[in-house]
């Protein structure tokens, strides 16, 4: 089990949790109230700074639940770094409001969910194109 370090920006709002037993990621909720506009993306703070252990990234995710409010995050699935957690690196979720009405978000509610994932770094080894591979797959989407 990792061990890791978290700030929450208001202590009166609890701490990431799982929410069962073969939960692999925990939920992200807003700390504020927000009001999204249709077809706008509004930034919304999750209240916590997450010190990410080396070798490791934390991903963000939609939860399966948000689309049903006409919501999704902006940029799909976000990547925490190991080095985003310095004190005022709150993370925070980019929300498009894809409806044609104003949504509203409340503090607390459940709208993403994070995960931690081993990383690794590459080097990399320049080659001539006919050296990186013995046949040709074929191009986007050739598989059917």
């Amino acid at each position: 089990m990792l061990d890791i370090r978290v700030s929450r920006i208001d202590t009166s709002l609890p701490l990431p949790s799982y929410q069962t037993a073969g939960a692999v990621a925990f939920d992200l909720s807003p700390r504020v109230d927000a009001t999204i506009a249709p077809g706008a993306v509004v930034y919304v703070p999750v209240n916590l700074i997450i010190e990410v252990p080396l070798g490791y990234a934390l991903f963000i995710a939609a939860r399966s639940s948000l689309h049903k409010k006409g919501l999704v995050l902006a940029n799909q699935l976000g990547v925490i770094d190991q080095d985003y957690c310095g004190p005022n690196d709150e993370i925070g979720l980019a929300l498009r409001n894809i409806t044609d009405t104003p949504v509203q978000v409340e503090r607390g509610q459940r709208l993403a969910q994070a995960f931690f994932a081993p990383v690794e770094r590459a080097e990399w080894t320049e080659v001539a194109r006919e050296h990186i591979a013995t046949a040709t797959r074929g191009g986007w989407g050739s598989t059917g």
